[in-house]
């Protein structure tokens, strides 16, 4: 039944469950449609996957291909970003993420932005414009190939023409569509980005009301705070936020969702009224989630959507970490029911520490946290797993006696 029969006021009202179960679908972890036409088909229905260095078990927008449709190769998801011709391109999302080429217009406004303000975290130095004659001269560069990234040891002091790149990046000189081993090639963007997205120059209100609607649909049922953190817009682009939301203009319809904060409006929410027509349905797969996936980016969203209080504790000294360092959570049923806090020993996954977010685990929890492991394990080529530490001593031994149940026990 379409949720659309359920209005109070003229408005669509969701339960939080509803409304938690949209956001899994549209995210590609609920139904069998999530996993079509690959990790490029994932990335348009996510609109950005967030890089990051940091790399566990894989690279995070590794570990958010895996997350939604199994075990692809790893080598596999890689050529399906990052592919000659360009299928995506780096730039500033919600952070540093791939987008899918095709959105190269709609970040006009950003890079317009970054030019007038003539400045980033470094000073830009004055000759820049001899990098950008250098890219054009030989080809699509890396930092090594310019003199390197740094002038010293320190990660944050930059050399001159790293910086230039980096400026060059965010004005639109310079496009990114692939990496090598973890380097950015940066080449012109007329080279690089096909011409007739090259030529499309939109205003900024154009660019924000896309925007509003590609980080809509990809969040399934959002607040005007979730959007704002999908896109990182702040002051005049907030603004054209806001302007697009209440004329409807971004193509979403407001919504009440119970439960969730509401101010002096009715709506609290929106949503791709596309969303409203049908029901979720479905399984999916147990999984471990990288920290840096949409589906958690906001951890305020996280808490409200899934009751899952999150930090990420990879800036935290040692001594004062809950959880671990690189914590995973793991989702499982359509809820975020533990955490793993996961590393690589040669060929063994080592779980360093499980917490169960119940007080009461459920055998379908233990077996789904066995599953998220031996799955992971399988993938990244490892042929066994190990527990080192489990929270609650009540959980210890379900988990332990399940673990030995290994890799054929999954295929």
């Amino acid at each position: 039944m379409p949720y659309r029969h359920h209005r109070i006021d003229d408005m669509t009202e969701l339960s939080a469950d509803e409304a938690r179960r949209l956001i899994l679908r549209a995210q590609g972890l609920m139904g069998a449609d999530g996993r079509r036409g690959g990790v490029r088909g994932m990335l348009r229905r996510l609109g950005a996957v967030q890089l990051d260095t940091v790399s566990v078990l894989a690279r995070s927008h590794e570990l958010v291909a895996y997350g939604r449709l199994g075990a692809v190769g790893r080598a596999a998801v890689e050529r399906s970003y990052w592919h000659n011709p360009a299928r995506s391109f780096e730039y500033w999302c919600h952070a540093a993420c791939i987008l899918p080429i095709e959105h190269w217009p709609l970040y006009g406004f950003r890079r317009r932005a970054y030019r007038e303000r003539k400045q980033r975290w470094h000073e830009v130095p004055a000759d820049y414009e001899k990098v950008l004659d250098q890219v054009r001269d030989s080809g699509p560069v890396t930092t090594s190939d310019i003199g390197g990234a740094k002038k010293s040891a320190e990660w944050w002091d930059w050399s001159d023409s790293k910086i230039a790149l980096e400026w060059l990046l965010d004005i639109g000189e310079l496009v990114c569509t692939r990496r090598v081993g973890w380097r950015r090639v940066y080449d012109l963007a007329e080279r690089a980005v096909p011409a007739d997205l090259l030529g499309q120059e939109l205003t900024d209100e154009e660019c924000v009301v896309r925007l509003a609607r590609v980080a809509g649909s990809a969040l399934g049922v959002a607040t005007r705070g979730d959007l704002v953190d999908f896109l990182r817009v702040s002051g005049p682009s907030a603004a054209l936020l806001d302007q697009a939301l209440a004329s409807g203009a971004a193509g979403l319809v407001p919504v009440k969702v119970a439960g969730w904060p509401s101010g002096k409006q009715a709506a609290n929410a929106w949503v791709a009224p596309e969303a409203l027509e049908s029901e979720p349905r479905g399984r999916h797969r147990t999984t471990l989630v990288s920290p840096f996936d949409s589906l958690i980016w906001h951890r305020g969203r996280t808490s409200r959507v899934f009751g899952f209080d999150y930090t990420l504790e990879i800036y935290v000294p040692k001594a004062k970490r809950v959880h671990g360092y690189f914590t995973m959570p793991v989702l499982s049923g359509g809820k975020l029911i533990a955490r793993v806090d996961p590393a690589r020993e040669g060929q063994t996954l080592v779980a360093r520490q499980v917490s169960f977010e119940s007080s009461r685990v459920r055998p379908a929890d233990v077996a789904g946290v066995r599953e998220a492991l031996w799955s992971a394990a399988d993938w990244v080529g490892c042929t066994d797993v190990r527990v080192e530490r489990v929270t609650s001593e009540a959980h210890t031994r379900p988990l332990l006696d399940a673990l030995p149940l290994g890799l054929s026990d999954l295929r």
